[in-house]
Order: C-alpha cells, then structure tokens, then sequence
C-alpha cells in the first residue's frame, strides 16, 4: 500500500507486453492464530520490497485491535519516498549508461497521451528509436494500441494504485530491454497528484493538459507543473468550440514554475506537432 495516499491496498502490480501476461508483482500468504482456544486466520499481502522495519505496526492479538499512530504514518511516507528515489537514481544511472532519454509522460486521465504517443511514433519510426512503458489501473488497452504504432511496449497495470514508481519501472525495464541510443516514454497513470511525487529516474518531466480541461488546472494542482520541464496544451483544435484561453492556461502555469516550456499540439489533425518532434529530435541527438 502506498503510505502517501493509501492507493493500491490489497491490489497485485502486473507487467505485461501484448499478448502475454506475467504474474504479479506481490505474493499472499495466510497464516493463523490461536487466542484462548479460537484459531483465527490471517492474510498477508507481501511485495518484493518490504517497508523499513523502523515502521511500527502494533497489533493486539486479543481484540484484533490496529492501532497506527500519526507517528507511524509520518514515518512511513518518508521512508517510501526515500526508497523511491533512491531506486529512481539507479534507473538514470542505467538510462545514462546506454544514452537513453528517458520522458515521464504525466497528465489527468483523457488528456490525449496515448494520441499523442501513437502520431509520435508513426511520424518519427525513421528518426527515433522508441520504446513505452504504459501505465494504467486496469487493461492492456494502451499497450495494444502502442504496439500497434510500431513500438515496443510494456504495460503496467497498478490496480488501485494512482501512480507508477521507480521500482515498476525498473521492473518493467528488464522486461522491455530498450536499445541504446533510443527515447523511452513512461505513459504515468492518469492523475494530477500522486505521480508528481515519484521520481522513476526521467530525463524530463512532461505534463499534458487538453483545452477542455479548462484553464486553472496548473493553480488547482501546482504540484505536477511545478516539478515539469514541458507542458504539452493538447487539441487545440478544439478552441473554436470552447470558451477557453490558451494563453490564460500558459499564465496560469507559469505562475507556478516560470522554467517551463510549451507546446501546443493537437493529435487529431497533427497541428502543432512538428515543434514537438523537433524537440524531441534535439534531446536524442
């Protein structure tokens, strides 16, 4: 379970590459006791990377009693994120090794990543070497989808889980074997909050934002803005039908990081896309 927001509880992580399914990332086991003659069982959900011992946990066995104190819960956020993100200098240790560009793709759900990384694929296949790693609750739709645009892809399925961390995408890594000399994408769960959190060992941080979102998501969730390097304005082309400003979405987003860079794009029609994939042709050298 995540100690930062309590996502993913009782949930399996899975990583997949279309057409195959592999088993999941964490295990169960029951176990029982026996209090004043009355055996009762127990289940335990485990995951290969177990929390700091120095989390307390009390248990009484007698009333079945869970006593976590707001100690507890401090305690166990930071120890997480301290994990994460040592994992996560691993990961950009390893992308540097084999000169990979690594782009944490992070967005509200409906945002148009998926979009975007299918016409990405399909326009650049002879410059670019891709591979994706996809993040969702459920489904190998976007996977599917990936593969179909000609790159290679893994899914990761979180469950209940509002995000991807740097110990999935070290996973899901062994398993995708990207080349050398190539530009990874992470598709990162559809939500503005949580992934803001984790590192997974990115080059660069990009948050998308579609038009009909409206135009004060970067003060409702400064967070994610404010640790992004790109900001990606999608389906512009549907300005003409909305009372929305582009520009006001920009003023708003560079209240809260004035470090960011702009794109706007539309997937659909491909307007605005040749300033992204001459960005793109810049950092893969």
């Amino acid at each position: 379970m995540c100690g930062t927001c309590g996502c993913g509880e009782d949930n399996s992580i899975r990583i997949s590459k279309p057409g195959k399914v592999n088993e999941s990332l964490h295990h169960h086991h029951n176990h029982s006791h026996t209090h004043d003659g009355n055996e009762h069982s127990h289940n335990h959900s485990h995951s290969y990377d177990h929390l700091s011992e120095t989390s307390e946990h009390a248990h009484d066995h007698h009333d079945h009693h869970h006593d976590h104190s707001h100690k507890t819960e401090i305690q166990l956020e930071v120890d997480i994120l301290q994990k994460n993100n040592l994992l996560a200098e691993r990961n950009k240790g390893y992308f540097e090794a084999k000169n990979i560009i690594a782009l944490n793709m992070v967005s509200s759900p409906g945002s148009g990543k998926t979009s975007i990384l299918e016409r990405t694929i399909k326009d650049l296949s002879n410059d670019i070497k891709f591979s994706i790693i996809e993040g969702d609750q459920q489904t190998m739709n976007d996977a599917n989808r990936i593969e179909s645009a000609g790159a290679p892809v893994v899914q990761i399925n979180t469950g209940s889980g509002c995000h991807l961390d740097a110990d999935m995408i070290n996973k899901a890594v062994k398993e995708l074997e990207p080349e050398n000399d190539s530009v990874l994408i992470i598709e990162n769960v559809g939500n503005l909050v949580c992934p803001s959190m984790f590192e997974l060992g990115e080059s660069k941080r990009i948050v998308i934002i579609s038009i009909t979102e409206g135009e004060d998501k970067p003060i409702k969730y400064p967070d994610m803005f404010r640790s992004s390097d790109i900001c990606i304005i999608n389906k512009i082309d549907l300005a003409p039908y909305l009372d929305v400003n582009i520009e006001k979405i920009k003023e708003y987003a560079i209240q809260v990081n004035h470090h960011l860079e702009f794109f706007e794009m539309s997937a659909k029609t491909g307007k605005g896309m040749n300033e992204w994939y001459e960005w793109l042709k810049k950092i893969n050298g």
